[in-house]
Formats: structure tokens, C-alpha cells, sequence
């Protein structure tokens, strides 16, 4: 079983260090997301259908809203890697075309070579969570300076433009799959089915499917499920809501069935989640 070792949470997104013996389900973020080992055995994630190394020597570079996965082979060593959801307002504060980070292209490709400085940076970011869990400032402080490190080494932002993605949105992508996108950023669709959501785009159900995934790159449900999560990830760490509760609140037919799809979206699950992302809250570092 996967293990999440610590959590950080805050306007920067979330930074997460996890010691890895499972597999992840295809998903995506409405993040940019890096993946950098810290240490064990080399592994491997699927980027938009194509494998992708994570070693000692290269990071893993995931678009925001770009499908990936993760299979652990049976048998084989664990992981332990520090994996970045950053928020594309917070990246926007060090430069303001860093918001692209939202959208398709911010990384040149998904997989890249990392400088020692990149190396050393990311070891003592995970060091520092693990030994001072309190030290929520430092920790914002180290993840700023290596994110700006990755950004310029791996990121085309100069040939980019702020708000890709929302513009795309707004003007580009068929205005039937715009008013699906639409609704399912409304929460009360979390509990909706495909077949609900293909008639209110005025499509079939087969060709809603054909037309959202030619536009978006994903699939009606992926993107849904990436709705469910965020706002999963952001309940457990923000409110005391019983997950019981918070199966009901979205959409799931059972406590257990919302337990395993955070799960296979996180690594772990909520209950470990919300214990392991408040480690530190209310202490005092020394």
C-alpha cells in the first residue's frame, strides 16, 4: 500500500511526498504537476499515452489537464518522490505569463533532465517536511525557489501566453462541449450521469463522448473525476466533513466506493489524507 509521508497545502496548491506501491488510475489536475524522485528504485509514469522516466536524473512534467497514470509492477521496489500540484495564480506572482501554467504547452515535453541544483532543492524541500512539519513558511519558501528553478529549465513560458486554456474555452472549443464543461464545474452535476450531461449538450451519448475528448484532450469522465477529486482533496483538507458525508455530497453510492477512487487518484486514502496534510498546523517551528 502506498504511503503518504507528508502533505503541504496552500495558495501555492499542494505539495505531497509519497512513498509509492501502487498504482494510480488515469487522471489529470487542473494543475501543472512535476514529479521529482527523492529516493528508491527508478520508475515510470504514462504522460499522454507515452511512457515517461522518473530517475535520479529526470523529472516527470505533466501539463495541467493532460491524462497520466501510474502502474506499479508487482514485486517491484518502492518509490519515494515529491510530487508538486502547483497553482497557476501562485506561479503567476513571479511572472504573470506563469498563469499559462493552466493550460496545454507550459512544458516543452513531459520528461526532463534535472540539474544537481534542481536535485539537491527537492531533497531538502522533502527533508525539511519530514523533520519540521511545522515550518509551513520555509517549506512555501523552498517550493517557490524550486519551482522557479523548473520553470526556467523545462517550460516554454516565453513563447506562451497567459489564460490558454480559459480562452480556448471561451472561444475555440464547440459550444456544445463549453456549456458540458460549464455544468460539470457546477457542483451539483458531481452527481449527474453522462448520459444526463449528453443530453443537456444536445448530443448522443457516443458522439458527446467523440466531440468532449476531440476538444479537451480527455474524456467526459476523467474530466468529471477530476472535479470530484479537487474538491475531495479540498473538503478533507479544509473542513471536518465526515467522509461518509462527503461520498454522499459527491455522487458516490458508498463510503467505499469514494474511499478507493480517492485512492486511485491520491495514492492513499481521504482518512490518511486529512491526517497526514494537517501534520505541523499548530506547531511552532524551532
Amino acid at each position: 500500500m502506498s504511503e503518504a509521508l507528508r502533505i503541504r497545502s496552500g495558495p501555492f496548491g499542494r505539495v505531497a511526498l509519497l512513498d509509492m506501491d501502487r498504482s494510480l488510475v488515469r487522471h489529470a489536475h487542473p494543475h501543472c504537476h512535476v514529479l521529482l524522485k527523492v529516493e528508491g528504485a527508478d520508475t515510470q509514469f504514462e504522460v499522454a499515452d507515452r511512457i515517461t522516466a522518473l530517475t535520479d536524473e529526470s523529472a516527470v512534467l505533466i501539463d495541467a489537464w493532460t491524462p497520466h497514470s501510474y502502474v506499479h509492477r508487482p514485486g517491484a521496489p518502492r518509490t519515494v518522490l515529491l510530487a508538486l500540484y502547483i497553482e497557476p495564480t501562485w506561479l503567476g506572482e513571479f511572472r504573470a505569463n506563469w498563469t499559462a501554467s493552466a493550460g496545454a504547452g507550459f512544458f516543452r515535453t513531459p520528461n526532463g533532465s534535472i540539474t544537481p541544483e534542481i536535485r539537491r532543492m527537492s531533497r531538502d524541500l522533502a527533508e525539511s517536511m519530514v523533520h519540521a512539519p511545522g515550518a509551513l513558511k520555509e517549506h512555501e519558501a523552498m517550493l517557490a525557489s524550486l519551482m522557479i528553478a523548473v520553470v526556467e529549465r523545462f517550460s516554454a513560458w516565453r513563447e506562451v501566453k497567459p489564460g490558454l486554456r480559459e480562452a480556448a474555452l471561451s472561444s475555440g472549443v464547440d459550444y456544445r462541449i463549453a456549456r458540458a464543461i460549464r455544468l460539470m464545474r457546477d457542483r451539483t452535476w458531481l452527481h449527474g450521469s453522462m448520459n444526463q450531461l449528453a443530453r443537456e449538450s444536445g448530443m448522443s451519448r457516443a458522439n458527446f463522448f467523440r466531440v468532449f475528448e476531440r476538444e479537451t484532450g480527455l474524456t467526459p469522465r476523467i474530466y468529471m473525476n477530476t472535479m470530484r477529486v479537487e474538491q475531495a482533496v479540498a473538503q478533507a483538507v479544509d473542513q471536518e466533513t465526515p467522509f461518509s458525508a462527503m461520498a454522499g455530497e459527491l455522487g458516490f453510492s458508498s463510503p467505499g466506493h469514494f474511499t478507493r477512487f480517492f485512492a486511485g487518484h491520491t495514492g492513499v486514502p481521504p482518512s490518511r489524507f486529512r491526517q497526514v496534510v494537517r501534520l505541523g498546523e499548530n506547531e511552532t517551528p524551532g
